[in-house]
């Protein structure tokens, strides 16, 4: 086929463009000609009108599903939650969507490693240096050495639901299809906050505070001497002051220079001095290197004002950004270490997410000039408080999500809309939550559980079938090869990833300690193989428990009566709904229900060897607790619209700055040669948005599926 392609053919591959690797999505979905993709796909993830298939009970319908969740909780952030929430109970769990330990392949479902200033010590100071050179992008090679195998070829290895435990509905509705980010715009978060307010960015003004410095504070220093000053407090070159003249003399310019150094780049100091008959404001640092400590500095304590609030909040939107990565460029901007910064909770990127942060020490002055500078960023809702955010505060986020070019009928809709609002849907752990490679993630816990080292380090460098990068695989042949981890890891431009911190690890401790190797990559990228283990069984047995019981609480089922789980007894049954039923996570601090679905709970880890009566592991961190987690999650807030519309390039809503720039909503015809379907609901934390877009369109969310089923359809 040659030139444009046809209609539906365009926005199949659009769709596709949402699965694809960041690097293969440089333009935005909506612009981005089906041409630049590296793959020879004529199609897949569209919506198309297929048959259902049945297949070992499991209802699939082929069509496209191409979706993202947005609350990303870290291990770290669910330690510092109750063990019991709304949507689910955490103990030592994390609950977010990509929450696969971070690879050297960057595909849908892996986060990436992103530090927010704790990064990992290394006393190798040649691996320092190649870790400092990547973080400057001074290490590329490899990029371009991937062959052109096709999408569906190389996902063909991934995982199913089926795979992961995930086969049931609740709804009776027939499925439909319909394409979920066209554009990432058709993805909108807002978080709740723990007050239950949804976080909107509606107000750009900036706190009138007496203290603040005036506006020319950002516009008195040149680019260039703002350059020398950068250069200068980072030690990046070997002057040890930096002296620019004051044009125009007088005391209100002078002030508004040492106001300006002194806040743009904390750490430096300054002094006038005379020369030759001029003015000159001296930058020079007040302290040796070592007080810089790191290459970022934190704020000066002695300039912030006492009668003002010592954190910043304020309401940050981003688009197609997550949010380590954005508070990575507001802190690189404004020259403070990230981890000044705190939240609630982490969003993901392909999207567009609206949530509170706080900074601690940074006036909404500078904030706001950010606003000037950054590109799909926006800030606002300042204000002064005096404490922080934490983790896990929130009460959850509110979805706002368009389904393009849907296939099913008014009725259809109106069935599985209604559904989900009285009924909910299965509280499963998404395919985010078991990676997307031929290695399952719960398998790698499965081995660390079992205390099986060798077979973790196997797990994790072997080489697999499936989507990796050209230099990925010389690693791992490298490896197979040689089992020289100092060579495999020559292999890889990146080494800020699981494969490459392992190996790091062996080439420091030996093969002989692998646990010691193992425990270089950072806790939380750890924790999360045994977690996605833990995620694996439940889905399991949840499927379990409504194959065997339907959606009814039966005695010997377990309730939350506050943090403690407890039995319903068969004079209670009346007294629950299926709402109120949990099931544990397997772990020492649980217990299980008294039926059918405890000996399931039994048989399976015994089929894993592993004893159910004694999840404690020799080496604490792998120790699990257990939680509880509801089986059925019924979103609140739930409305939804069918509506029509011509050029799948239009927004179908209006955005918080949509709002801002008072742009008038969208107007819809009565008919159109498309129809889409809008839906706004509200989830607690740790639930997945797939799960709910699953049980509305009843289709396997799975890339492996997707792909195959299209593919065969276009054959």
């Amino acid at each position: 086929m040659s030139g444009r392609p046809c209609s539906w053919l365009f926005r199949v591959t659009l769709a596709a463009a949402a699965l694809l690797r960041p690097e293969q999505r440089a333009l935005p979905l909506a612009v981005r000609p089906a041409a630049r993709s590296r793959f020879p796909v004529p199609g897949f993830l569209g919506a198309l009108k297929m048959e259902m298939t049945e297949m070992t009970g499991v209802s699939l319908k082929r069509g496209s599903l191409a979706v993202e969740d947005n609350d990303s909780l870290t291990p770290a952030e669910e330690a510092k939650r109750q063990k019991v929430s709304e949507g689910w109970l955490t103990k030592g769990q994390d609950g977010i969507e990509n929450n696969s330990p971070p690879s050297c392949e960057n595909v849908p479902g892996l986060p990436e490693v992103v530090s927010a200033g704790k990064s990992k010590r290394n006393s190798d100071a040649q691996l320092q240096e190649e870790e400092e050179e990547e973080e400057d992008g001074l290490s590329e090679e490899g990029e371009e050495e991937e062959e052109a195998e096709s999408f569906a070829d190389m996902m063909k290895h991934g995982l199913t639901e089926l795979d992961v435990g995930i086969t049931k509905f609740v709804s009776s509705h027939q499925g439909f299809s319909g394409i979920l980010k066209e554009r990432y715009s058709d993805f909108v978060v807002h978080e709740i906050g723990k007050d239950g307010r949804i976080s909107h960015l509606d107000d750009l003004s900036i706190p009138v505070d007496e203290e603040d410095p005036s506006e020319d504070l950002f516009t008195v220093l040149t680019a260039e001497e703002k350059q020398r000053l950068e250069e200068l407090q980072l030690f990046k070159n070997k002057e040890t002051s930096v002296a620019i003249e004051v044009v125009e003399d007088t005391k209100e310019k002078r002030t508004v220079i040492h106001q300006a150094i002194k806040s743009l780049f904390p750490g430096l100091e300054t002094k006038t001095e005379d020369r030759e008959g001029k003015k000159y404001i001296v930058a020079y640092h007040a302290a040796g290197k070592k007080a810089l400590a790191s290459k970022y500095v934190n704020p000066r304590k002695h300039s912030w004002p006492k009668s003002r609030g010592s954190y910043c909040h304020f309401v940050l939107y981003k688009e197609n950004k997550d949010t380590m990565d954005a508070i990575n460029v507001l802190s690189k901007y404004l020259r403070v270490k990230p981890n000044i910064f705190s939240y609630m909770g982490t969003k993901d990127k392909r999207a567009i997410t609206v949530q509170e942060i706080a900074v601690l020490k940074i006036t909404a002055q500078r904030l706001a000039h950010l606003n000037k500078c950054l590109m799909n960023f926006k800030l606002g809702n300042f204000s002064y408080q005096k404490n922080p955010l934490k983790l896990g505060e929130l009460q959850g986020n509110h979805f706002t999500v368009v389904l393009r070019n849907i296939t099913g009928t008014d009725n259809q809709v109106e069935q599985a809309m209604n559904s989900l609002k009285e009924i909910g849907f299965i509280n499963y752990y998404g395919m985010q939550r078991f990676g997307t490679t031929a290695v399952p993630t719960y398998q790698v816990g499965r081995a660390i559980l079992q205390n099986s080292w060798a077979e973790v380090m196997d797990l994790i460098l072997k080489p697999r079938s499936g989507a990796e990068k050209g230099y990925l695989v010389k690693c791992r042949e490298e490896w197979a090869k040689t089992k020289d981890p100092a060579a495999a890891l020559r292999k890889l431009p990146v080494k800020r990833c699981v494969e490459g911190q392992l190996l790091r690890g062996l080439s420091k401790y030996g093969m002989k300690n692998i646990v010691s190797a193992f425990g270089i990559i950072p806790r939380n990228n750890r924790l999360m193989y045994i977690h996605s283990y833990q995620s694996y069984v439940w889905n399991n047995m949840v499927s379990k428990r409504i194959e065997e019981y339907g959606l009814t609480p039966v005695p010997g089922d377990l309730v939350l009566k506050g943090a403690t789980a407890t039995y319903i007894e068969e004079e209670d049954v009346n007294n629950y709904s299926i709402h109120d039923v949990v099931m544990p996570l397997p772990g020492f601090d649980v217990i299980y229900p008294k039926h059918k679905i405890s000996d399931a709970y039994r048989e399976m880890l015994t089929a894993d060897n592993l004893d159910i009566d004694n999840m404690r592991h020799k080496i604490r961190d792998y120790s699990l607790s257990g939680a509880y987690r509801k089986i059925i999650i019924r979103p609140q807030n739930v409305s939804w619209e069918v509506v029509a519309y011509d050029d799948p390039k239009i927004p179908l809503f209006n955005t918080d700055v949509d709002n801002l720039e008072g742009k008038p909503p969208p107007v819809f015809a009565s008919e159109g040669k498309y129809r889409a379907l809008k839906m706004d609901f509200s989830l607690p934390p740790s639930t997945y948005a797939t799960m709910a877009i699953r049980e509305v369109l009843k289709m396997d969310t799975s890339i492996k599926n997707q792909t195959q089923l299209n593919t065969t359809w276009l054959r």
